[in-house]
């Protein structure tokens, strides 16, 4: 297990700036539960408690989500295990089974939700999301062929802050509505040729 000292004494630095919101509380990603809980258990004994987001990671039992949900002012979704892939079918099936057991009745969260790798307006203009974060940005604003065409911005930062501007054009979800994510069926013609 990597030795988080540093990474505590960072933001020990940081949490006093006026733009500090939250810090994420180290995780294991594809660790267990118990990897996970016992990093959680560090952070809240530490003096840190008041700023740590705790991860839940989709491979994660369902449980454990409400619980941390039914502990935290927010929590953070991470991506992993069979549903490494924001966005896919299995994820959006994982989502559609969790997103009931933290949302009241009309699709609100009890927590605010904290989306990991989930800057993709495809995925959270469709999730109730506090925040989310990627890298997007960061490693997208290196292409300069495919994804720019003739207009392509000169410098790194130029692409970047064009992708942010695209990201920042949308909102998230107010709230969870399962409908919107529930598999399109083919379209079937009938009737005479």
């Amino acid at each position: 297990m990597p030795d988080w000292k540093a990474y505590y004494q960072w933001v020990r630095e940081w949490y006093r700036h006026p733009g500090f919101d939250f810090a994420i509380i180290p995780d294991v990603i594809d660790g267990t539960e118990r990897d996970n809980d016992d990093l959680v258990m560090l952070w809240a004994t530490s003096d840190l408690s008041h700023c740590g987001v705790p991860v839940w990671h989709l491979h994660e039992k369902p449980g454990r989500l409400a619980r941390l949900c039914g502990g935290w002012r927010r929590v953070a979704l991470g991506s992993s295990g069979e549903w490494k892939d924001p966005g896919s079918e299995a994820w959006w099936d994982r989502m559609c089974e969790v997103l009931p057991l933290i949302t009241d009745g009309e699709g609100r969260p009890h927590t605010k939700l904290h989306g990991l790798r989930m800057l993709d307006p495809e995925v959270f203009t469709r999730l109730p999301l506090a925040s989310a974060d990627s890298t997007n940005a960061a490693i997208n604003s290196g292409y300069t062929e495919v994804r720019w065409g003739a207009y392509c911005p000169k410098d790194n930062w130029q692409r970047a802050e064009v992708i942010a501007c695209r990201i920042e054009a949308h909102n998230s979800a107010p709230r969870w509505v399962k409908r919107d994510h529930q598999k399109r069926l083919p379209l079937v013609m009938t009737g005479a040729a």
